[in-house]
């Protein structure tokens, strides 16, 4: 029976009465509601990309300079990409247990920094908000460990979609997080930090047991599924872009938030239909009794195993030699790129160390744009309305970059044999025109900067999970997942606190004295704040297009080949 035969049968039949409460049992325990779970998580947990929108209030209400403001954006980074504890945490301990702690973190970071904007409590040195900042933004690194880790696992076949999708849910958050907060506080920034305490760690605690590593199960037809996915996210994207572009001509009340909203969120249970639909043909297709085809299939399948088994009777003993050595004794006797690597030998292989460049020079350029945004609108004289709105442009098309990337990149793969670092180099390429948008400025040019910008820092995030999942194998993935992130926090701190930071206070001074003003709060106004940081961000971009171009020759032969045999081979036939 062909796999079109057996969906059309499944989505035929319905459920008998008797039938309800197990199919429902196993659903809440299956993999299709741990992905409408995980969809949900990720939607909340890109707290980190709203630093823009309430770094103002900081800045204010405690009294900071722009460098001081830069190295709480440079603390939110430190946290949010250094995550290796995070990986071998989840490598020795179940799913709901990093849930929960990543909820512990946010609320625990993110409250204090409310307490401490409030007044509630008394001002903390600078360094205890670095704390509070990287603490909160280091759970973002338990929802990914505990949503994207677990959810390629389920579904290794379509990773690059999936990784696509997930990612794109938490680069949409920022601009769903705030619709929520414009809904239920209006405009106060204060209280948008409050929100983001209390809402990702909501979900987190609601899902917790929900969430967890099942292995891949044969579907009929996975990747339009997926497809299916895609146009809900889409949908929603361009519901929260049409709303932006509105904002920008008339203020919407609070209670047209609230509308906007409630269908935000119809959009984002939507997918919940999807799953039920999807969880139900499976469990319609495995009460089928087997035909004669898939009994002689199995029947073939069985024999060949059997008679590759006898052909190579060494390969099982090379097998246990490897295994029962220390990883120490191994670091260096590397597998075949796919394989599974031990950590060391994954982060000391010549291609990671390239992909780890790639990333200081590119997310590190990326993230000092986004955290900048807010400076910048202001240096150019926009008002805090028009602000949050280039803050939500960025958050959108951070959204349609990652979906873009993970779907595009899994097409060109998969059809064409195209290596997929090489959509790394041409995003890496596309991003120095957002920046020298920021480094000559005309009218609107910071709205289609944030467009770019948005675009590319969102492309890079599936690209870079997927590679490493590619190359390195799954079996520690979620440790060389998180280890991935730490280059960009010190490529975030050499660019945003040592360059860009630094040129900002620099120009801000010489305006200052320009004006013959005492100096009480460094703040720079022209286009020449940022013209010398921006260009230096298009350069080192440059570079790690370079750098990701050198890993698409080296790993061409690689992507050639057939690199998802072995999960169709291990996946379980209905």
């Amino acid at each position: 029976m062909t796999e079109e035969a057996k969906e059309s049968i499944s989505t035929k039949r319905g459920l008998k009465r008797n039938e309800i409460l197990p199919f429902t049992l196993e659903f809440l325990r299956g993999r299709w509601f741990a992905l409408f779970a995980s969809f949900l998580i990720m939607a909340t947990s890109g707290s980190v990309y709203l630093f823009g929108t309430y770094s103002n209030e900081i800045k204010t209400t405690l009294g900071y300079d722009q460098t001081t403001i830069n190295l709480l954006g440079f603390s939110k980074d430190v946290g949010a990409n250094v995550g290796i504890l995070t990986g071998l945490i989840a490598e020795i301990t179940p799913t709901w247990f990093v849930l929960l702690l990543g909820a512990a973190l946010n609320f625990g970071g993110y409250f204090m920094i409310w307490l401490a904007v409030t007044g509630k409590i008394a001002k903390p040195m600078v360094w205890q908000m670095c704390v509070y900042m990287a603490i909160g933004a280091n759970s973002q690194n338990f929802a990914n460990t505990g949503g994207v880790v677990t959810a390629v696992k389920n579904f290794p076949e379509s990773r690059g979609s999936l990784i696509g999708l997930l990612k794109g849910y938490a680069g949409l958050s920022g601009a769903i997080i705030t619709q929520v907060y414009l809904a239920v506080y209006g405009n106060d920034s204060k209280s948008l930090i409050f929100l983001i305490a209390c809402l990702p760690t909501a979900l987190s605690v609601i899902f917790i047991y929900t969430i967890r590593t099942m292995g891949p199960v044969k579907h009929p037809n996975e990747h339009r599924v997926f497809n299916q996915f895609l146009l809900l996210s889409i949908v929603l994207a361009l519901l929260l872009m049409a709303k932006t572009l509105i904002e920008r001509k008339i203020t919407f009340s609070k209670g047209t938030n609230a509308v906007i909203t409630t269908v935000l969120c119809l959009l984002l249970f939507a997918s919940l239909y999807i799953s039920i639909r999807e969880a139900l043909v499976v469990w319609n297709i495995k009460k089928q009794p087997p035909t004669a085809i898939t009994i002689e299939q199995s029947k073939s399948q069985v024999v060949e195993s059997s008679e590759e088994t006898s052909t190579k009777p060494t390969s099982s003993k090379q097998v246990d030699e490897k295994i029962e050595k220390s990883c120490f004794l191994t670091v260096f006797d590397k597998p075949e790129r796919g394989m599974d690597y031990t950590i060391l030998q994954a982060l000391t292989s010549i291609d990671m160390l390239i992909l780890l460049v790639t990333t200081i020079f590119g997310l590190g350029a990326s993230l000092t744009a986004v955290d900048n945004l807010g400076q910048i609108g202001e240096s150019l004289g926009y008002d805090n309305r028009i602000v949050t709105t280039f803050v939500s442009i960025i958050s959108i098309w951070n959204f349609f970059g990652r979906v873009f990337s993970g779907f595009v990149s899994e097409i060109l793969m998969v059809k064409y044999k195209l290596p997929r670092p090489l959509m790394m180099t041409m995003v890496l390429l596309f991003s120095c025109i957002g920046y020298l948008l920021i480094a000559f400025p005309f009218p609107g040019a910071l709205y289609i900067a944030s467009v770019i910008i948005g675009f590319t820092f969102g492309a890079q995030l599936p690209l870079i999970f997927a590679i490493i999942s590619e190359l390195f194998g799954l079996k520690y993935y979620a440790t060389l997942f998180n280890c991935a992130q730490i280059a960009s926090p010190l490529g975030s701190y050499i660019f945003k606190v040592k360059v860009t930071g630094a040129i900002y206070d620099t120009e801000a001074l010489k305006d200052v004295a320009a004006k013959g003003l005492a100096v009480k709060q460094l703040t720079c106004i022209g286009s020449h704040c940022y013209r010398l940081s921006f260009i230096i961000l298009a350069s080192v971009s440059c570079f790690g297009a370079l750098c990701s171009l050198i890993l698409v020759m080296r790993t061409r032969k690689f992507y050639q080949s057939d690199i998802y045999q072995k999960f169709r081979e291990k996946t379980d036939t209905l």
